[in-house]
């Protein structure tokens, strides 16, 4: 079991901050079904995207890595795509990765034979009922381990029009957006309920878009997509991912000045919203063309709604615990069924290290304090609350031991060689390999 010993230190620094998780899922499957090469630059090769790559080789496309980075750090992708699905494999393991998972289930409907899903953790039990429901509605034919993977899929999707629920997962939204332009005929994406993480599905638009193709947004309450449209090969940049750059916001603000390089201040990534939440908390956020500098500030609580930034959340429970008053996350339920239920997983781990945190169904009430105690705490195997502690381990008063600290491989491999950059002072089976040279 990985684990790591972290001595209370602040961090400061310069970080190059990761590439975007969401728009390298997007870019790399588009490149896969379009006809001809792209390349894919400054992509990460975490657990997930090595998942999706592998996922889009299985449906007929080919992957090339170009001047791959050490310790798994970002490197550039050529791809062969073969203009839609020509199935080489038709099992697709999709690790731990609901990307993976959802974006390419569709398109075991384009297969022409049975395609097969696997995974591990707690994919295994991640819900797909809005696929169950258009294969029933279709005639679709699909099997499952009593509503786990692995999932068999067989039959042939057709155009037509697509109810979809707005408050479960923007990712369904995004793989039928990848999957219907292919048809040979023109289909609708009806969203019946307001529609959560729609920052989501406006990456999955502009990325079609720079693949040549269009979709027609009925103000997200409905989409237009014709059939038989073609994706084009093109070079992609993948710009730097606000996800992941908010741990190293909130630490600057906790202890330090840090320095986030790699960032689009025109981004539509959802979780750019990391800037106005920790504003109206009252820090010292100062965004440049190239850069943004968030410089330690004393930070006061707020209402923070996750509708539309869920993956916002771990962190930001980590702020309000260090900040005075009361912070209040709302709208979060749909974290309970993420890589673990972060609710329940952050604000227990939390508590352990001496924060006032109360758990709601949809929910978190956080009593800020001055500083926390330290402890020995675990990640729940996910990737977003060992970072999150990390970050807490700033304003800890002992040492924070955690436990599973390889978590951080789904999507940000090299974060404890970054974390020890900034000054972090840590020790451990998760960090001897970034020993700084």
């Amino acid at each position: 079991m990985d684990t790591v010993t972290i001595n209370p230190a602040g961090l400061a620094g310069k970080v190059n901050i990761p590439p975007s998780k969401s728009l390298s899922h997007r870019a790399v499957i588009c490149a896969g079904l379009a006809e001809g090469i792209s390349i894919i630059d400054n992509l990460i090769l975490s657990e997930d995207i090595k998942a999706t790559l592998s996922g889009i080789e299985a449906l007929g496309a080919s992957v090339e890595f170009i001047n791959t980075g050490s310790l798994q750090e970002t490197c550039t992708v050529r791809i062969k795509g073969n203009a839609g699905v020509k199935v080489q494999n038709d099992t697709i393991n999709c690790n731990e990765s609901g990307s993976t998972l959802r974006f390419l289930v569709p398109f075991a409907g384009l297969a022409g034979q049975s395609m097969t899903f696997t995974g591990r953790g707690e994919l295994v039990q991640r819900p797909l009922d809005i696929y169950y429901e258009i294969f029933d509605r279709q005639g679709i034919e699909y099997s499952n381990n009593n509503g786990r993977l692995p999932l068999t899929v067989k039959g042939v999707l057709k155009p037509g029009t697509f109810r979809v629920k707005g408050n479960v997962s923007s990712q369904f939204i995004t793989g039928l957006m990848l999957t219907l332009p292919l048809l040979d005929g023109n289909s609708k994406i009806e969203v019946t309920t307001p529609l959560q993480s729609k920052g989501y599905v406006e990456l999955t638009l502009d990325v079609l878009e720079k693949f040549g193709i269009y979709i027609h947004n009925r103000d997200f309450r409905e989409f237009g997509i014709n059939g038989k449209q073609s994706y084009k090969s093109t070079n992609y940049q993948v710009e730097g991912d606000y996800s992941q750059a908010a741990f190293w916001l909130v630490a600057g603000l906790l202890g330090g000045e840090i320095v986030c390089n790699g960032l689009n201040l025109n981004s539509a990534q959802g979780d750019r919203d990391i800037l106005s939440i920790v504003k109206r908390m009252g820090a010292n956020i100062q965004a440049h063309q190239d850069f943004i500098k968030a410089v330690r500030s004393a930070t006061h609580g707020t209402v923070i709604d996750a509708s539309q930034c869920p993956d916002l959340v771990p962190v930001t429970a980590v702020l309000g615990a260090l900040s005075t008053g009361t912070t209040k996350i709302v709208n979060a339920e749909r974290l309970r069924i993420k890589e673990s239920d972060r609710l329940r997983a952050i604000s227990t781990e939390l508590n352990k290290l001496g924060a006032n945190v109360i758990e709601l169904d949809d929910g978190l009430i956080i009593e800020g304090k001055e500083s926390l105690k330290g402890g020995r705490v675990d990640s729940w195997n996910d990737h977003r609350i060992a970072m999150a502690l990390a970050v807490a381990s700033i304003k800890c008063t002992r040492p924070v031991i955690i436990t599973r600290s390889g978590a951080v491989k789904k999507s940000y491999p090299h974060f404890w060689k970054d974390f020890i950059s900034l000054g972090g002072d840590m020790e451990g089976s998760s960090s001897t390999q970034y020993t700084l040279l």
